[in-house]
């Protein structure tokens, strides 16, 4: 899908927080197609269990696209169970290089409750330098907010809630119909 063929599509927000040895990832269920909004409930965080170990992703772009790397990275998990670093780096080279994959147009964030990655098209595997991340057309309103918040006492979710209800108030292509999802600790 590119920008020519379906012009407006706008991605979404997707933020993570690592605190009290867990982390929590948040996404909004904003779809939006130029100034129209097309659902506000979507599911953009997903549980995955590949080989019995629990991973949580978010992903942001083309829903078609994130559900074809998620289904990619699972595989990678399977074949590396408990790696995570690993199998986003495969995934990471496989999305670069690969002919079909190469097209696709989303962004991941993925953990195991001990590390975060935020994983891209261009062959990047980033670990957040905060204990944050963030992805999505509001990720660096959710981003900043959430590390201004990292000073507080506050847990992870109420960090990530916090974070992701100023970025919906400051981007018209995020809301406030959140999926959480908690994992480590």
């Amino acid at each position: 899908m590119t920008e020519d063929k379906f012009p407006g599509w706008h991605g979404t927000t997707i933020l993570a927080v690592r605190r009290g040895g867990k982390v929590v990832v948040a996404g909004d269920g904003q779809v939006s197609v130029g100034q129209t909004v097309m659902k506000g409930t979507a599911r953009k965080v997903r549980r995955l269990k590949p080989g019995g170990h629990e991973v949580v992703a978010g992903f942001a772009g083309s829903t078609a696209d994130a559900f074809t790397l998620l289904e990619r990275l699972e595989a990678k998990l399977e074949a590396a169970p408990g790696q995570l670093q690993r199998a986003c780096v495969e995934l990471a080279k496989d999305w670069r290089t690969d002919k079909y994959l190469r097209n696709l147009e989303a962004m991941l964030i993925v953990t195991d409750g001990s590390q975060i990655y935020v994983v891209t098209g261009a062959g990047d595997v980033l670990e957040p330098e905060h204990e944050v991340a963030a992805i999505g057309s509001g990720g660096n309103f959710a981003l900043a907010a959430a590390r201004g918040l990292l000073d507080s006492d506050q847990d992870a979710e109420t960090i990530a809630r916090k974070a992701m209800a100023i970025a919906a108030d400051i981007c018209i292509y995020t809301n406030g119909n959140l999926t959480v999802e908690t994992i480590g600790g």
